[in-house]
């Protein structure tokens, strides 16, 4: 199975950048549909971002734009470039696999994911 490693998160002002990278090992990225998802305090997990197997996208209605989800298979890495970044973005943002296709209408919903890793701070004010 793979396992996954989120880096990038920090504390930035409104209206500036991060990118967030999710690495993984032990499999390739290829083999997976891939997700960043992320999660306040006493919320429930939401999803941000979906990359399937095939390459199509999904999205959640709050990235407008402003989130680009994207791939590096030789450093087998996951990445989400957020601009434009507001202070209700701040969460842990996690990074999720599931092996194989999903369908698009279950991309950002978490229970379809089984590999998570441990997530990442984002801090916007």
């Amino acid at each position: 199975h793979v396992q996954l490693v989120e880096s990038g998160g920090g504390s930035v002002q409104a209206g500036g950048s991060l990118k967030l990278s999710c690495t993984a090992s032990g499999d390739t990225v290829n083999a997976y549909s891939m997700a960043w998802f992320r999660q306040e305090p006493a919320a429930d997990r939401e999803g941000v971002y979906a990359l399937a197997t095939d390459g199509t996208v999904n999205y959640a209605t709050f990235v407008k734009g402003r989130f680009t989800i994207s791939k590096d298979v030789a450093k087998n890495t996951l990445y989400l470039q957020m601009n434009g970044l507001k202070p209700d973005d701040t969460a842990v943002y996690y990074c999720a696999a599931s092996r194989g296709w999903i369908s698009p209408e279950f991309r950002l919903r978490a229970p379809w994911y089984d590999r998570w890793g441990q997530g990442t701070q984002v801090t916007v004010s």
